[in-house]
């Protein structure tokens, strides 16, 4: 036994050693980062050195904390924790880290059992008399496929660049979630301001119907002007029945992202900050930041582990040409006594080795070549057009959130003259000076100015959060 042990450890570094020294190149292109053609800043941002990334101001990974607002702090923690979206994303992560272990796991020789108790009859009719035998064997088979012409690097390489791109796209899909939630919590509070702005012009219009049906009965204005009341009043009405519908539609919208049961998708959802609160909150500026930045992004980063991969399987695709050799071992006992198993004599052992080689297959290792090379062409093309997105993203956000800046500004001045306008023409009214018409334009822009304010301000809510998206969320300096 202990020759025979020394015999198969000399076979198995000898078969190592050749390995080691054939295998030193793999077969198929080594990946290398496509070019990209981007500026290096983003415009209207200042110049910085992007070769100092410590100038690029980190953010935190949490940045919708910046609004301060602890009810949309405690959703977005929920929805990470309990979003069937984001669960089924991860458990996509689990499984592509299984797949990508398994590929690994062809670098490495496998080492399996048999065991085997056997006892049988002869048959008289075949062999003129019948016995009975046992038969016991005990063995471990040894077997390692060879990796010389670097088949499974490339297919390790695959796998684990498709781990890497199921991750990236769980970290996209979570940073969507957490940008979904945040927008649609503000347009909740920007249904509310609405409502109440509403709510308000309805008080305000009933007040106004009585005092023109008194007017009217006592002689002072004509049926078209209590008319015109009425209508006001049922125009502010209806604004507010379809606003308290969107406010429930967005309730339950808001639950199913924060992954809700049904039972308690019915529950009424906590308020926080006002939709004027959130839009005055001040925000760090995203300013001096490289272009180079949105490489960074997950959804890009997944792109390009997705072409990582087309590449390498161009090489497990073209290693088919060549042929694949195996080594296998194995060490056992045979014996026709249980109690002699083990003894000297009943040792067996065998060493193979095997070499498979492609001869003539109508060409189809050709066409799998040709499939691997169009696979990384689209994979390339998808990560090209992933930078041309994330840019332009990035792009849109910058102008979006300096132009929402300016409308609010301008949105604010427009309510306030507009409410002024309507103290003025009221006095006007109560002085004899002004039309009962007149005082209905008034009212009017000034409903509809407090109403703008609001889309106003949702929509330079909704700016900057696409912008925090289009840039990946939060970022380091480093």
């Amino acid at each position: 036994m202990p020759k025979l042990s020394r015999h198969v450890c000399k076979v198995s570094h000898a078969a190592f050693w050749v390995s080691l020294t054939l295998s030193g190149c793999a077969i198929g292109p080594d990946y290398q980062r496509p070019p990209t053609d981007l500026p290096e800043i983003y415009p209207n941002a200042a110049h910085i050195d992007t070769a100092l990334p410590e100038q690029v101001k980190a953010v935190s990974s949490k940045w919708w904390t910046s609004f301060n607002d602890d009810v949309l702090n405690q959703m977005e923690e929920e929805a990470l924790a309990e979003n069937q979206d984001l669960i089924k994303a991860s458990a996509a992560v689990d499984e592509a880290a299984a797949q990508a272990r398994i590929a690994r796991n062809g670098l490495l020789p496998s080492l399996s059992t048999s065991n085997t108790a056997q006892r049988g009859n002869t048959s008289d009719e075949v062999y003129g008399s019948t016995s009975t035998a046992n038969a016991y064997s005990v063995g471990a088979t040894l077997s390692w496929e060879l990796d010389i012409w670097g088949k499974l690097r490339r297919a390790n390489e695959a796998g684990r660049a498709g781990f890497l791109a199921s991750r990236y796209a769980r970290d996209a899909a979570q940073l969507s979630l957490t940008a979904l939630v945040a927008q649609t919590y503000f347009q909740l509070r920007a249904y509310d301001a609405s409502l109440l702005v509403s709510n308000e012009t309805v008080k305000t219009r009933e007040q106004s119907l009585q005092l023109q049906r008194r007017r009217f009965e006592e002689g002072y204005l004509s049926k078209l002007e209590v008319a015109q009341a009425e209508s006001e009043l049922a125009s502010a009405q209806l604004s507010a029945q379809q606003q308290a519908l969107a406010i429930q539609k967005t309730e339950t919208a808001l639950g199913i992202l924060l992954g809700r049961s049904p039972r308690v998708l019915l529950d009424s959802k906590p308020r926080g900050a006002t939709i004027e609160q959130l839009s005055l909150v001040k925000l760090d500026e995203p300013i001096d930041l490289p272009s180079n930045l949105l490489l960074r992004r997950a959804d890009v980063a997944s792109a390009e582990q997705q072409l990582i991969a087309a590449n390498a399987n161009i090489g497990v695709a073209r290693a088919a040409y060549f042929p694949s050799i195996s080594l296998s071992g194995n060490l056992g006992s045979q014996s026709l006594e249980l109690s002699r198993l083990f003894s000297g004599p009943a040792a067996a052992w065998s060493f193979v080795g095997n070499v498979a080689a492609p001869i003539f297959n109508f060409g189809s290792t050709q066409a799998q070549v040709k499939i691997a090379n169009a696979r990384q062409q689209q994979a390339l093309a998808s990560y090209q057009k992933s930078i041309q997105e994330a840019f332009k993203d990035v792009y849109d956000g910058l102008n979006s959130q300096t132009s929402m800046k300016q409308q609010a500004q301008s949105a604010r001045q427009q309510r306030d003259a507009a409410q002024e306008a309507l103290k003025l023409v009221n006095l006007r009214y109560s002085e004899g000076y002004s039309g009962y018409f007149e005082v209905l334009d008034a009212e009017r822009n000034a409903y509809a100015a407090q109403l703008a304010l609001i889309n106003i301000q949702l929509s330079q809510l909704n700016a900057q959060v696409d912008l925090y998206k289009a840039l990946g969320g939060g970022w380091q300096a480093n």
